[in-house]
């Protein structure tokens, strides 16, 4: 439990103070949901009902899927591998954290947490090592007896897997089953009739170092409890074996009505298939063959059995399959369109019509015993791989989604919101990069590769036909020095400059040609897995020279050239050892020598975080993580505007750093903790790409490109350029407020300043090129500024506004571009505080809206005054 405070507390500190004040997060969705494996419902609430999503936490609806709400996101991690509610106390929820699969892509979590309020608050209970809690059962009459079942460490060998008990509610755990550092335990089930019986799947596997690197072993196999959990014998005489037909892994199900008659989902080289025992596993006989039921025994694995019939089944694969035989014939009952890659099913016990999936695409409820579901466009809970942004007004973000195809989300609405209006297909797959045309916002490159056109939706296949690897996330990289030059990352660099007919080859395959197996593969260590296999990971042109390009591969090696390819150096300087996953690079902004990366070894069981900076071509490489938790860092971006200024997403979220790197501190504000997969600066916004939780921007980082950290004086800081837009709501019928929404940024000019002690009187006066005075805000105020809560104000007549605040500190303010309302407004002009004209009344008059051009801003502190020139311009869609 230690360890979960120490490093909530290391994520949420900050070396400037009253920031979490100034700067919060914006969720841009898409809404649609992502990878989610743990699910479970309420048999007495039948409209309730708990997900655990992959990397986006635990949601809670209360209306049957109508609304899901986030309930973790207060916690260290966001990892989620299962979700139980306590069958006798639905207050107490168990959760356990890492995603609970064998994947190419996954991340890991921090242990067990418990909730004794319905998820309202949480209570980290143990597990750290685990890394991964694939199962949770709870005793069907005691909430404090519960077993779980451990994964373990996903890529190297690790003690901490197997079963394990409480019977105090997670005070204290004992390990009560274990085959050895290599075989983790992937579920565990009491009888819902008889807790002294319980069920273990014991699974050996391992991921790789390099993308679908993966292995099985012997260790795999059913177990059984006959005294509540705290000894097991193995069963399952009937069953494949690993010896005979390379068994992998088992997912089972009891029969509610009848507990002698259990299912298995076996997967298996040989025999797979769904197995039934009619004498409490004792043994087992094959009732179905179909492939199609165990196409992918490693991901899907779940068997539910209906609670008053044993003859009725319910089998998750990429499809969700019932039988009424006993499992000799399946009928698809929800699948693609309606989703797909069905990890977990909970039917209510009390009314079996009552059912919940957990997807690839989300949650979805039927009352109705899966004639029709809820939505899944709902969730906010995208799985996205990188982030880029057009240059259009306003700029829409991109990325490839993990099982849902590209997602194009714009920054701002038309109608005063983000809806589903704005969140768009983009063309390429799943796990692309998105490269929008610098030049023209209408096409957007894509996956290996394809462009989009997004007036007529085609897409037309561009991918070089000189022979090349790839892997799921091939880099596709606009040059910022020529952005007619677009990069192509395989093993070998590709470049084109006439939009994809004509492909240049930059270098030769920059992987390794040789390397040493890792430890960290362990027994399953061979000589015939030395293939030459890695591949350029992440691209990096440098923004100031065209021919400088920096490129990094997934197996540990830097490169770099300074003439467009006609010589490349491998400036690794021995700092990386093989698959080393160089994640991500950044060329400098402000000089050609300095570029900066971001080392990814969780593939090696690396659980520490790496990044290396250089400023001398990469003739040395200094590692700079001062600060950054435990858990590994994917993406590393310099600020280009403010030289030092540098950010990082890891597993857990975001940091940043006022001094290149040599200390970081957390930026997660508001954020959930997710991983954050890549990051851009936009203009003057920090957007990033989780996944876990889609998109989100940072609205205005001018304080944090100007914030000094001193004490000692007051500050304004330069405010950025803000368009002038004069319809930013919706006077049309809005949306229901339980549809899906997001905010837009704030409306106006942002303005922030910093106290260094509390003032008696804040007064901020904008004056026009004229120098006469357009608006006057002042502490003494009882309300200035609009408050975007509040959405139903009279026709005419400003929201309710915020307060200038005087304390000491950081603060927001926004003005909204309206001049002080005339008398003919109901005014009195003359750029007077609000307080002079209405008092203390909470609602005004609005004022004309300014025009563009170049506006003085005064803050006034006390006597003292800061100006800033603010410039307005034109809204460019006009």
């Amino acid at each position: 439990m230690l360890t979960a405070i120490v490093a909530l507390a290391a994520f949420q500190s900050s070396p400037v103070p009253y920031l979490s004040d100034t700067l919060s997060w914006r969720c841009v969705g898409p809404f649609r949901g992502g990878r989610t494996v743990g699910a479970c419902g309420v048999p007495s609430q039948p409209f309730t009902f708990y997900i655990g999503v992959n990397n986006g936490g635990v949601w809670k609806t209360t209306d049957a899927g109508r609304t899901w709400k986030p309930i973790f996101d207060d916690q260290p991690t966001g990892s989620i591998g299962d979700v139980m509610v306590a069958p006798s106390n639905p207050n107490i929820i168990y959760v356990g954290s890492g995603e609970g699969l064998q994947r190419p892509d996954l991340s890991t979590g921090n242990g067990m947490y418990k909730s004794g309020d319905a998820g309202k608050t949480w209570k980290h209970i143990g597990l750290e090592d685990a890394l991964q809690i694939g199962g949770i059962s709870i005793d069907p009459k005691n909430p404090a007896h519960v077993l779980v079942a451990a994964l373990g460490h996903p890529y190297g060998p690790n003690k901490a897997r197997g079963v394990y008990q409480t019977k105090d509610g997670g005070k204290s755990w004992s390990q009560v089953l274990n085959k050895g550092e290599d075989v983790g335990a992937i579920q565990v089930t009491f009888d819902p009739n008889d807790p002294k019986v319980a069920y273990a799947d014991m699974w050996e596997a391992r991921q790789g170092p390099w993308e679908n690197g993966q292995w099985q072993g012997p260790g795999s196999g059913l177990y059984k409890s006959t005294d509540g959990g705290d000894h097991w014998a193995p069963i399952g005489q009937g069953l494949p074996t690993f010896a005979k037909d390379g068994l992998g892994r088992i997912g089972f199900g009891i029969a509610p009505s009848n507990s002698k008659i259990l299912y298995a989902a076996v997967d298996a080289a040989n025999r797979p298939g769904l197995y039934r025992s009619d004498d409490a596993g004792k043994t087992w006989k094959q009732v179905n063959s179909e492939r199609r039921l165990i196409s992918r025994g490693s991901d899907f694995a779940d068997v539910k059995v209906h609670p008053n019939n044993p003859n009725i089944v319910f089998l998750c694969d990429t499809s969700f399959y019932r039988s009424n035989d006993g499992g000799k014939t399946f009928t698809c009952i929800k699948g693609s369109p309606g989703g797909d890659d069905y990890h977990r099913a909970w039917i209510n016990p009390d009314n079996p019509d009552i059912i919940l999936t957990a997807a690839d695409q989300g949650a979805a409820v039927s009352l109705n015993g899966g004639e029709t579901w809820s939505s899944w466009y709902n969730q906010p809970t995208a799985q996205l791989y990188h982030v880029t942004a057009d240059n259009l007004f306003p700029y829409s973000l991109y990325g490839g989604q993990q099982e849902s195809g590209s997602a194009m989300v714009s920054s701002r609405g038309n109608d005063g919101q983000l809806t589903f209006r704005e969140w768009h297909p983009a063309g390429g797959d799943e796990y692309a990069y998105l490269a929008p045309d610098p030049l023209n916002g209408r096409y957007v490159y894509g996956g290996r590769v394809n462009r989009y056109d997004k007036v007529t939706s085609e897409i037309v296949n561009l991918r070089p036909a000189a022979p090349h690897r790839t892997l799921r996330t091939a880099p596709l990289v606009f040059s910022q020095a020529d952005p007619k030059q677009l990069f192509f990352g395989a093993n070998i660099l590709f470049r084109t400059s006439d939009g994809g007919k004509t492909w240049d080859t930059l270098s030769p395959d920059l992987s390794r040609e040789t390397w040493e197996i890792p430890r960290s593969v362990g027994k399953y260590t061979k000589s015939d897995l030395v293939t030459r296999r890695g591949v350029i990971y992440t691209v990096a042109p440098s923004p100031r020279e065209v021919n400088v390009i920096w490129c990094g591969t997934d197996d540990g090696l830097l490169w770099v050239t300074n003439d467009a390819g006609k010589n490349w150096e491998n400036v690794t300087r021995g700092m990386l050892s093989a698959w080393s996953k160089v994640s991500l690079m950044d060329a400098g902004h402000f000089d050609t020598a300095t570029a900066y990366a971001a080392i990814n070894r969780i593939r090696l069981d690396d659980q520490k975080p790496h990044i290396l900076r250089t400023h001398d071509a990469g003739k040395s490489w200094q590692e700079i993580v001062k600060g950054l938790p435990d858990g590994p860092v994917n993406v590393v971006r310099e600020d280009p505007i403010r030289p030092g200024l540098l950010y990082c997403g890891t597993e857990i979220g975001v940091f940043y750093s006022l001094d290149d790197g040599d200390t970081w501190n957390a930026l997660r504000l508001n954020l959930p903790a997710t991983s954050v997969r890549d990051l851009i600066v936009k203009d003057n916004d920090l957007c990033i790409a989780t996944h876990g939780r889609g998109f989100w921007i940072l609205d205005n980082i001018s304080l944090l490109r100007s914030a000094t950290i001193t004490q000692s004086h007051d500050e304004f800081f330069p405010p950025a350029p803000v368009y002038l837009l004069e319809r930013n709501t919706n006077s049309d019928t809005p949306l229901p407020q339980d549809e899906p929404l997001a905010k837009n940024p704030p409306n106006g000019a942002i303005l922030d300043y910093r106290l260094a002690k509390h003032a008696t009187k804040v007064q901020i006066e904008i004056l026009d090129e004229n120098n006469e005075i357009v608006r006057v805000f002042s502490s003494d105020d009882p309300a200035v500024l609009v408050d975007p809560k509040v959405t139903t104000v009279m026709p005419g007549w400003a929201k309710p506004p915020q307060v200038l605040k005087k304390s000491a500190g950081f603060h927001r303010f926004i003005w909204d571009l309206r001049r002080s309302p005339t008398a003919a407004e109901g005014g009195r002009g003359g750029g007077l505080p609000i307080s002079a004209i209405w008092g203390n009344t909470p609602f005004g008059p609005q004022g004309a809206m300014v025009g563009p051009g170049a506006y003085r801003v005064m803050v006034r502190v006390d006597g003292g005054n800061i100006t800033r020139m603010l410039e307005v311009k034109a809204d460019p869609r006009k």
